[in-house]
């Protein structure tokens, strides 16, 4: 039963080492990819990344209100 839990992180980290290793790692020291260090970082290694902003077209930023009719 342990091992069945177990399953889905092993075959990710079997088959995308870097990526499961730093994105364990980046958790575990509560790294926020849109902070300035980090975010610069990633700009020059991949060089399209663009985090999603909270920040809306009409400049509000936070949860926003809709009206379902």
């Amino acid at each position: 039963m342990f091992m069945d839990e177990l399953t889905p992180v092993v075959k990710q980290l079997t088959g995308y080492p870097v990526a499961f290793l730093g994105g364990f790692f980046s958790g575990l020291l509560r790294l926020n990819l849109s902070d300035d260090p980090v975010k610069q970082w990633l700009d020059q290694q991949s060089g399209s990344y663009s985090p999603s902003s909270s920040t809306t077209s009409n400049g509000k930023s936070g949860p926003q209100s809709i009206s379902i009719e």
